[in-house]
C-alpha cells in the first residue's frame, strides 16, 4: 500500500513538472473580420476564422501581381511608364509618364510603397495591357485552387467582382514565397532605385520595428476594405504566415498569431517523441505514460 502511495507521488511530482509543457493553449483573439494562420511548409492551418469568406482585399492583391511579374519576364528589363499608370489614384511611387524605370525596381515600389501606379505600369509592361494582365492574374489563381478569388485590377482599389479569402490569400503567399527574388523582394525594409535618390522603406512595419522575426508581408488599405494583411515570420527554421482582413488591430494581431502559433508547435515537437499528437489529449496521455512508467496500476 505504502509503495502505490510513493508511486501515486511520483507521478503526480512528474505531472507538476511537465504542467508547463502540458497548458493547452486557448485559441488567439484577434480583431480581423477573417484572419488565418498556416506552417508555410506544411501548408497546415493552426487557426481560422471566417477564412473562406469572400471579402474586399485591398492592397494585398500586389502579392499576385508581383510574382506573375518574377515568373514571367527578366527583372532587368526597362520599362516605359504609361501616362494611364501616373493617373492611377491612391498610393504611389510618384512615376512619370515616359519614364523608363527597371521592372525590378517597379517591383520593389509596388511591395514596400504599394505603388499604384507601379502596378499599372507592370501589369502594361507584362500583360501587354491591364485587361491581359488581369487574365494572367486569374489564371494563376485558378491553377493555385483559389476558388474564392476573382482579380479586377493589379493594385487592389475597389471593385464589386475584385475580392478574395484569408485562406486563399494565405496560400498564394506560401506559393509566392517559394521564389527566391520574391522572398528578397517582400523581405527588403528598404530600397533604393536606380532611377531615384531616395529610399522607398517598407510600409510593412512588422518587418521594419516591431517583430524580429518577421520577413515577409504586404500591407492594404481602402475605406471600404478596412486594413487587410499578409505577412510572413520565421522562428526556429519555422516560418508561419498569417493573413487578417479588415482588421483595425492588424500589427498586435499579427503577433500575436506568431507568438501562439509557435508556442503551439514548439509545444507539440517536445511532446511528439512521447504522445501521438492525433489524440490530442496531451495531460492524459503522459499521465499514462507515467503511470505505466512507475507502475502503478
Amino acid at each position: 500500500m505504502l509503495n502505490k502511495i510513493f508511486r501515486l507521488c511520483l507521478v503526480i511530482i512528474f505531472c507538476f513538472y511537465f504542467q508547463p509543457i502540458l497548458t493547452v493553449q486557448a485559441n488567439p483573439s484577434v480583431s480581423a473580420d477573417q484572419a488565418i494562420l498556416i506552417n508555410q511548409e506544411t501548408g497546415e492551418i493552426l487557426f481560422e476564422k471566417n477564412a473562406n469568406q469572400q471579402q474586399l482585399i485591398a492592397s494585398i492583391t500586389k502579392i499576385m501581381t508581383a510574382i506573375i511579374a518574377i515568373e514571367s519576364t527578366s527583372l532587368s528589363e526597362m520599362v516605359k511608364v504609361p501616362q494611364q499608370a501616373t493617373l492611377t489614384e491612391g498610393s504611389s511611387i510618384y512615376l512619370e509618364a515616359g519614364e523608363q524605370i527597371p521592372l525590378e525596381d517597379l517591383i520593389y515600389g509596388l511591395m514596400l510603397r504599394s505603388g499604384n501606379d507601379a502596378a499599372m505600369s507592370i501589369a502594361e509592361h507584362v500583360g501587354e495591357s491591364v485587361e491581359g494582365f488581369v487574365f494572367l492574374m486569374n489564371e494563376k489563381a485558378k491553377w493555385l485552387g483559389m476558388d474564392n478569388t476573382h482579380f479586377d485590377n493589379p493594385h487592389g482599389l475597389d471593385s464589386e467582382t475584385h475580392y478574395s479569402s484569408a485562406k486563399d490569400m494565405a496560400n498564394l503567399m506560401r506559393y509566392a514565397m517559394l521564389d527566391k527574388q520574391f522572398r528578397k523582394i517582400t523581405g527588403a525594409k528598404s530600397y533604393r532605385s536606380s532611377t531615384r535618390t531616395y529610399d522607398w522603406v517598407n510600409k510593412n512595419k512588422l518587418l521594419t520595428s516591431y517583430y524580429e522575426d518577421a520577413i515577409g508581408g504586404k500591407t492594404g488599405y481602402t475605406r471600404a476594405a478596412g486594413r487587410t494583411f499578409v505577412s510572413v515570420a520565421e522562428r526556429d527554421g519555422i516560418q508561419l504566415i498569417a493573413v487578417t482582413i479588415n482588421d483595425p488591430n492588424d500589427w498586435q494581431d499579427h503577433m500575436s498569431l506568431y507568438n501562439w502559433g509557435f508556442d503551439k508547435l514548439n509545444q507539440q515537437e517536445t511532446l511528439s517523441p512521447l504522445i501521438d499528437n492525433s489524440e490530442g489529449d496531451y495531460f492524459n496521455q503522459v499521465l499514462d505514460i507515467l503511470t505505466s512508467l512507475v507502475g502503478l496500476s
